[in-house]
């Protein structure tokens, strides 16, 4: 893959905090790479499905594939602290993978170390888990397999929207408990037609998210970067606000869509949770760290917040005294809303085209690039 000289890409580098952008050459010389690759450990659920292929054990079903071409292929779930095994490997591999169900947090510290890497790819959507600019400062590029699990995400974003509105997870805790109390379900369970659901970032998944919803005749707005076309607004029957406060004050429910950057890091905090309606619904599927933690936990406690889901949380995995296990009416689960196995198969083949367009010298599908050339993604300046 042809590689701009260093003076080329340094002007063009707008992400990088420093006024030399190097670029390390993505293409691979011939001989053996190392690839490393970060996942949870599955332990017995590594083998009641073969198609579960995101866990350390069936690590993407790329080992046999790897090493028949020569490559070392080290895969571990062991990746905090100075004396993980991920950081063993740090001086030495040439590519990282990594989930954002178990993100190998790649820090400018770990970038400095690792004199040989070329490639971090994320098996999933989101690569938040990288410090892009220290990643866009070392010329390294960053990619993801964009489109493997908007399906899967904005499926499991409908779902938390209906177990909120209807008050469900009150109802299923009395069953387990052997209770039947009607009363304590129903003063606080509603319809979703008919309710105002507002969307903070409107790509992919916050549009397949639109379509779904429509059918339940809500009032749907979008706040985005970016204003649709006429068109598609029309089909899916959404408006798009301007300004993000007044979308917010009009919604009974909010979806978090926006990735994380440093201008989306806490947007949610005290002040703007305050401006929400009294009694509204939270789902977020994007980053934990979007939101303030203990401001969240506050508007739970109150009443202000009347019911937060999502599967995300900062950090991951979430400590066990992290106060979202414990505030009332959440939904929360581990992350777990983009792994679903048709996903996993989705981010599996993806990760694999573009190691062997790497191997090849071949550039990867435009829209997978995070970093390239010193550059970060619109979405992440």
């Amino acid at each position: 893959m042809a590689m701009r000289s260093v003076a080329s890409t340094a002007a063009r580098a707008i992400a990088s905090p420093s006024s030399l952008v190097f670029t390390r050459e993505l293409q691979a010389s011939p001989g053996p790479k190392k690839i490393v690759g970060v996942f949870y450990k599955a332990n017995e659920y590594a083998e009641m499905n073969p198609n579960f292929l995101g866990c350390a054990e069936n690590a993407l079903g790329i080992r046999e594939w790897l090493e028949s071409k020569g490559h070392q292929y080290i895969v571990t779930p062991d990746k905090e602290g100075p004396d993980c095994e991920l950081e063993k490997h740090i001086p030495d591999l040439h590519v990282l993978i990594s989930t954002p169900f178990h993100p190998a947090y790649v820090t400018a510290e770990r970038i400095k170390k690792a004199k040989n890497l070329q490639l971090l790819l994320t098996a999933g959507i989101g690569s938040d888990h990288v410090d892009l600019t220290a990643a866009a400062a070392a010329g390294l590029t960053v990619a993801e397999v964009t489109g493997s699990n908007t399906v899967s995400v904005a499926e499991d974003e409908l779902m938390r929207i209906l177990i909120l509105v209807r008050n469900f997870l009150p109802g299923h805790h009395q069953v387990i408990n052997g209770e039947w109390n009607v009363a304590a379900i129903a003063h606080r369970a509603y319809d979703l037609e008919g309710k105002t659901v507002g969307t903070v970032g409107a790509g992919r998944i916050g549009r397949l998210l639109l379509q779904r919803l429509k059918p339940f005749n809500c009032n749907l707005l979008y706040h985005d970067r970016l204003k649709m076309d006429s068109e598609l607004e029309n089909q899916i029957g959404a408006k798009f606000e301007e300004d993000l406060d007044k979308m917010l004050s009009k919604c009974d429910i909010v979806v978090i869509n926006t990735p994380l950057t440093e201008k989306t890091k806490g947007m949610f905090d005290k002040e703007r949770i305050a401006k929400l309606k009294k009694g509204v619904l939270i789902v977020n599927n994007a980053r934990g760290a979007i939101m303030d933690t203990q401001a969240v936990v506050d508007a739970c406690n109150s009443g202000h917040i009347a019911g937060y889901s999502g599967d995300v949380w900062y950090p991951q995995p979430a400590p066990k005294d992290h106060p979202w296990r414990y505030m009332p009416n959440q939904a929360m689960t581990p992350h777990i809303s983009g792994t679903t196995i048709d996903a996993q198969l989705r981010y599996a083949a993806g990760t694999k085209d573009m190691l062997d367009r790497y191997f090849k010298g071949e550039d990867f599908p435009a829209e997978n690039y995070i970093v390239k050339d010193g550059e970060l993604a619109p979405q992440y300046r």
